[in-house]
């Protein structure tokens, strides 16, 4: 990977181990005000995401990884919710908006775990649950990958959690960020990959290699 100096200071492996019976697949807001025509604030282009997520889901169960839909929802009536300071009043508890895409396959067995602010570690039982699995890997998708998936790879990384993200299962505000966000993950907090060769890795045990991501 061609680095900037400071990014060139890394230590860790370029190549990542995929357990299954480790490792849980996160799937971060693809919910309607985010992704459905609509919704309070579409992301142009969420529904690219859909064919690569719903195989790497597929694969993930099939290999008995745990699925956890991430879901922003916000309590209705609160004096001061402080996300929405800074954004348009969205994923209101209850609402068509908080609600996963339909078409994304969900199970009943999947997790659902809510979230009121842009990390899904953030004030949820997301970390207890993930222990009480036994889970040191996470695979995280979703939207945006600059704003909710970039701060759920965060905490996860601070929390000790071993990250993958696949590009083409996560969507940022546009081309600038996409890239920037990747590349900060690549070299600081995870491993950027893509959704075949994480399938690759479930079936074979095959490492997954640590993208290179333009600096």
């Amino acid at each position: 990977m061609n680095l900037d100096p400071f990014s060139a200071h890394r230590h860790d492996r370029d190549s990542l181990a995929i357990d299954p019976a480790t490792t849980a697949l996160l799937v971060v807001d693809m919910i309607n005000d985010f992704c459905t025509p609509g919704g309070a604030m579409v992301l142009p282009g969420a529904e690219r995401l859909y064919p690569p997520q719903n195989t790497l889901i597929a694969a993930a169960r099939d290999a008995g990884m745990p699925v956890v839909q991430i879901i922003d929802s916000h309590r209705p009536g609160l004096r001061d919710d402080r996300e929405f300071r800074k954004r348009t009043p969205h994923a209101i508890e209850g609402s068509w908006g908080a609600q996963v895409v339909a078409e994304l396959e969900q199970r009943p067995e999947d997790i659902r775990v809510l979230k009121r602010r842009y990390s899904a570690f953030y004030n949820t039982d997301l970390h207890l649950t993930l222990q009480d699995m036994g889970i040191d890997t996470v695979i995280v998708i979703g939207v945006v990958t600059n704003i909710c998936v970039r701060s759920t790879v965060h905490d996860a990384f601070f929390h000790g959690y071993e990250v993958a993200v696949p590009e083409d299962c996560v969507a940022a505000t546009g081309p600038r960020e996409q890239i920037s966000s990747l590349y900060d993950i690549a070299t600081h907090f995870g491993t950027v990959t893509d959704s075949a060769d994480l399938i690759r890795a479930l079936a074979d045990g095959v490492p997954v290699r640590n993208r290179e991501i333009p600096a």
